[in-house]
């Protein structure tokens, strides 16, 4: 309750100057409407609009911009200009050329130019951990709106990334920072936003009018820290947020219970136990055994989980981490079985232990030289869904012979554990890349060059798994076009048996990401017979697309 109450006076502060839309009350007005928006974020915000960093809280999208947007959450999504108006491969994939879009300006009414493209990828080669695309290309500057990125090998498939996962950022102020260390809190874009004002618990982007898309309708958009996805829920039944991706009470029923609200629902994340699983990079605890990672994977009941936790709203999940719908071709045919387990096999998950050497106690947890099979998830608080998910987890794993426990701490406490390898077991999910396909997946999170020893930050292989065959595998993928798909067969087969058998991300579920917004004050949300972006609030370079697309509702 109290914590509600906190959630509540944070509310009223952060928003004078916009009214609510519940029934009866008045609609925004136009001129200086204000979207506000619940990321999930539990804890104050600590400045810090560096988009590189992993505890960034805004900046990707709405105020850095890629050269190109591609909607995930589209089968055949073909990229949108951005910064970039054009792109083609010469015939062998070993140079890609990109025309620039004219007349753009930085924030700060500086030229965006060719140099800009080149700064912000060489500065990525500069410093791998920032470099999660694995980028190894050489950029030549054509002239200030030709550039073209040149390769060793064919590179086909790095293509997506570059075009729509890099944010660009300015040289002529980059270049005087340390992009792996400095927090950016006056932050120099291209996009449609910038900041207006900060404090930790709400910060407000608002319109550009020098953009070179045009100022958007939507003028304000109001970022705010609650304490927990219950504060969330209990905004959108006051009607005093806008947009919240995240759980809320009787979610299939949100338009019933909340009529100026709508959702969508989108099965895209794979939701996992991250575990810290490589000793010889510093990671210490049970869950460094490769026999313990699986047995836990197969005490997971997830058809109970689904339901307690969920809503039923999460989809089957693959341990090859292809996804089970538009992936499922990918998934080789020696991971046996192609989908996780619905329900538990306790006994098959204790007799995995016991061939490893450990021993079951008289308490029925297992043990091995003198030390109980005890593990921590650590989870951030105030995400209650994860943290029902693991108190049925707790349950599940004890029936196995398996002690776990959580430990909260805010969002930013959880993220510098995560990202320094500080922890045991955390729950996360994996995101999808650019295109269908489950290159992406492995490249971001299986290659031991996005990874850093225990107590360094990690790219966003935070599990800190190395394994050779995988990343051979991964680096053969990147010279093979999409169109082969029998040699792209072979290295995936490769890879899904050694991360089944090493299991260093644990699947639970894919997530069925669902967004309720409010459409009595905004029109032109994302809908099911038109998902032009992926419907996630913290999925930055989508939520700056449907930021775009908003129109308040003349009050």
């Amino acid at each position: 309750m109290l914590a509600l109450a906190a959630g509540a006076s944070i509310l009223s502060l952060a928003l004078s100057g916009c009214s609510s839309a519940g029934s009866g009350q008045p609609k925004a007005d136009a001129a200086d409407a204000t979207l506000v928006a619940y990321t999930g974020q539990a804890g104050d915000y600590q400045i810090n609009f560096n988009p590189f960093s992993p505890s960034q809280i805004a900046g990707p999208g709405t105020i850095f911009e890629p050269l190109f947007y591609l909607n995930k959450a589209a089968k055949d999504a073909k990229p949108e200009p951005l910064l970039g108006t054009e792109s083609s491969w010469n015939e062998d994939g070993t140079a890609l050329s990109v025309t620039l879009r004219e007349g753009v300006t930085w924030s700060d009414g500086e030229p965006f130019t060719a140099d800009d493209v080149a700064f912000t990828f060489n500065l990525l080669k500069k410093h791998p951990a920032l470099n999660s695309l694995g980028f190894k290309g050489e950029v030549k500057v054509v002239d200030n709106t030709h550039i073209t990125f040149n390769f060793k090998d064919s590179a086909f498939v790095s293509g997506p990334d570059i075009l729509t996962q890099a944010v660009i950022v300015p040289e002529h102020l980059w270049a005087k920072l340390n992009p792996e260390t400095d927090v950016i809190e006056k932050p120099v874009g291209t996009g449609a936003y910038t900041l207006a004002d900060f404090n930790p618990q709400a910060f407000t982007l608002k319109a550009n009018p020098s953009y070179w898309g045009g100022e958007p309708e939507l003028k304000n958009i109001r970022y705010l820290a609650l304490s927990g996805n219950t504060a969330g829920a209990d905004a959108i039944a006051q009607g005093t947020i806008d947009w919240q991706t995240g759980p809320i009470p009787d979610i299939q029923n949100v338009s019933t219970n909340f009529p100026d609200y709508a959702k969508l629902t989108v099965a895209q994340s794979q939701q996992v136990l991250a575990t810290c699983a490589n000793v010889k990079l510093g990671c210490t605890g049970a869950q460094t055994d490769p026999a313990v990672r699986r047995a836990i994977y197969l005490a997971l009941d997830r058809t109970q989980l689904n339901t307690l936790a969920y809503e039923n709203t999460a989809a089957p999940i693959s341990p090859s981490f292809a996804l089970p719908d538009t992936q499922s071709q990918w998934i080789s045919q020696k991971v046996q079985p192609a989908v996780a387990p619905e329900t538990a096999d306790p006994q098959a998950a204790a007799a995995l232990l016991e061939e490893a050497g450990w021993k079951k106690g008289a308490d029925g947890i297992f043990a091995k030289a003198g030390k109980k099979l005890s593990l921590t998830i650590e989870v951030v608080t105030g995400w209650t869904d994860y943290i029902t998910a693991i108190q049925t987890i707790t349950e599940q794993a004890k029936a196995a012979g398996i002690q776990i426990q959580a430990a909260q701490s805010s969002w930013n406490e959880w993220t510098d554990k995560r990202t320094k390898g500080e922890f045991e077991l955390a729950i996360d999910s994996l995101w999808q890349g650019p295109a269908p396909d489950p290159y992406y997946v492995y490249n971001y999170f299986f290659s031991s060059e996005s990874t850093a020893k225990v107590g360094k930050t990690s790219g966003n292989n935070y599990s800190r798994y190395a394994n050779d065959s995988v990343d051979k595998a991964i680096n053969a993928l990147k010279t093979i076009p999409f169109e082969d798909s029998t040699a792209r067969q072979q290295q995936y087969d490769v890879i899904q048996q050694q991360i089944v058998a090493d299991m260093p991300y644990i699947p639970v579920l894919t997530g069925g990401t669902t967004s309720v917004w409010n459409t009595a004050k905004f029109t032109g949300w994302p809908t099911a017979e038109d998902t032009y972006a992926f419907p996630a609030v913290w999925s930055r370079l989508d939520a700056a697309q449907v930021f775009k697309a908003l129109k308040p509702v003349q009050g």
